[in-house]
């Protein structure tokens, strides 16, 4: 079983593609890495690297083993209704629940996808119980010294990832709509600081409040 060595990041050779199913079951790769003497398997999503405004939000998600939560998948095939709604039921069902944030202003110094990774590095290391294993959406392995599969599309493969998208989605928009409060002019308790008509009518009018990403086209 091979771990990871230091901060050389290497996908685990647990899942060989020839051996993914035509179908596959959302628990296919939790039960890879039980196969390989894991137990503790964390699902790890961030929501927020493509809004002008706001943080980028990451969770973490340890289910417990062959657990089966009705209604989950990735949050951008759900309603907000549907979010809210299974945000509590994850909670309930969940070994341990994490949350990472990187700020409007790291992700200005930094990129989008060093925030990204960040958020994801903080959700995983604020697990409790720690995980031994973890899941990654997308191609770019976390900076952590834990096994890790990164797995593109895994919002859509994973059952841990799903519910990771539905909390760091679910967190953020939250965050968004109390940043409404303080901003109303920008709307982002509808637009979450995405770059609607609305919104960047708003910037033109006013410029940019201090959520603002002022590295990303359209802000400044």
């Amino acid at each position: 079983m091979q771990k990871a060595d230091g901060l050389r990041h290497h996908n685990l050779p647990l899942f060989p593609e020839s051996v993914l199913p035509a179908s596959i079951d959302v628990l296919f790769f939790e039960s890879k890495a039980r196969s390989a003497g894991y137990s503790l398997i964390a699902g790890v999503d961030e929501a927020g690297r493509g809004p002008l405004a706001g943080p980028v939000v990451a969770a973490a998600v340890i289910l417990p083993e062959g657990a089966r939560i009705e209604g989950i998948r990735d949050s951008k095939e759900m309603t907000e209704m549907a979010r809210e709604k299974a945000f509590p039921e994850i909670h309930q069902n969940a070994v341990a629940v994490s949350i990472g944030v990187a700020s409007p202003g790291y992700i200005d110094q930094f990129n989008i996808l060093k925030a990204s990774l960040e958020a994801m590095r903080l959700a995983v290391l604020s697990l409790d119980p720690a995980p031994d294993f973890f899941l990654v959406d997308g191609i770019h392995p976390v900076p952590v010294t834990l096994p890790q599969k990164c797995i593109k599309k895994g919002d859509r493969l994973s059952l841990s990832i799903s519910a990771a998208s539905i909390i760091a989605k679910v967190y953020r928009d939250r965050i968004m709509r109390c940043y409404h409060e303080m901003f109303p002019k920008y709307g982002f308790s509808e637009n979450k600081g995405y770059g609607t008509q609305r919104h960047l009518a708003a910037l033109r009018a006013h410029g940019a409040c201090p959520v603002h990403r002022t590295t990303f086209k359209g802000v400044l």
